[in-house]
């Protein structure tokens, strides 16, 4: 008999059909993440669960379970900040995730919302659109110039060398960066500095790309915000509470700096009426992996996880 697993959120076919060829798999067709009563139920009704972004697998629900059947999640996505792993790991249950398949994709987003930012993007649609566009003019919604700046980049892993890599080459851009062990080879030209605010300041355009956990909740606060220059851009791919939300907005109502861009929030899907109405922001609906080929090989590599623990082998992205 075939091992049961929960999909928590419906997949690209590809992956369902791969899952659907090995496991007696249920289909959680719901686009909103599971309650806390789900998640509990699914622990004990399900051999192994493939759970999305924003599932609260918290301490809380394993211990409302303490004999589950469930011994495996296969997170989709490289971020697992929703998933408590040392709780899973007490209640033995292995968790995975899915890094590499996103590095790419969530760069461009990355690349795109400082274009968008730097250059006034969203603002120069939205004026279009609302037909206050009344042609051409020297000094129309000017902005900044990305090719020969400085970014800085907060946190240089995998995202964060890609990130690096495109603006170094594409457009000549020195580069900066925190992280918080020393890195030898960040791939392109760049500076290791010693403190946030060094970076915050350095920066022409600051990019977040350090993994969303307890220890970087609301690491970009007011008083990192006031280290940067009022030229400065803001640019957000990682996790939304990494960026304290009523700081940044304050930043952007005073003009303490430029202008931000974000595809991550810290309630989504909630996004502040502050943060809606503010023309100095470009704000995506969380498209970092928003790609047909991404999301397939995100939920392949998934899928590949749960293979490895039923057949007794060591996950290949074991956490």
């Amino acid at each position: 008999m075939s091992e049961k697993i929960l999909i928590t959120r419906r997949l690209p076919d590809t992956v369902l059909a791969a899952a659907e060829a090995r496991f007696d798999v249920v289909l959680r067709d719901n686009t909103q993440p599971m309650t806390e009563d789900e998640l509990k139920v699914a622990l004990a009704a399900y051999d192994g669960i493939l759970p999305t972004l924003g599932d609260p697998f918290t301490a809380e629900v394993f211990a409302a379970v303490p004999e589950p059947r469930c011994h495996v999640l296969a997170n989709f996505g490289v971020g697992y900040n929703h998933i408590n792993v040392s709780a899973a790991t007490a209640a033995g249950i292995l968790v995975s995730n899915t890094p590499g398949a996103v590095t790419d994709a969530t760069a461009d987003i990355a690349l795109t919302l400082m274009l968008m930012s730097a250059r006034r993007a969203s603002e120069g649609e939205r004026m279009l659109r609302a037909r206050n566009w009344h042609g051409w003019h020297p000094t129309q919604m000017l902005g900044l110039h990305m090719s020969g700046k400085v970014v800085g980049i907060v946190g240089m892993g995998r995202i964060g060398k890609a990130i690096a890599h495109r603006a170094h080459h594409g457009f000549g851009m020195e580069v900066v960066f925190l992280n918080r062990s020393p890195v030898e080879d960040a791939g392109v030209p760049a500076r290791q500095l010693n403190s946030l605010s060094e970076v915050m300041s350095t920066a022409d355009i600051v990019v977040i790309a350090v993994p969303g956990s307890p220890a970087t909740r609301y690491l970009i606060n007011a008083e990192a915000l006031s280290a940067m220059r009022e030229t400065s851009h803001l640019i957000n791919i990682a996790r939304g509470d990494i960026v304290e939300e009523a700081a940044l907005i304050d930043a952007l109502q005073s003009g303490q700096i430029a202008g931000a861009g974000l595809d991550v929030y810290e309630n989504e899907p909630e996004v502040p009426e502050a943060l809606r109405t503010l023309e100095n922001v470009t704000l995506l609906p969380h498209l970092g992996t928003a790609a047909l080929e991404v999301r397939t090989a995100m939920g392949m590599m998934a899928v590949e996880n749960l293979f490895a623990f039923f057949d007794g082998k060591a996950l290949p992205n074991k956490l």
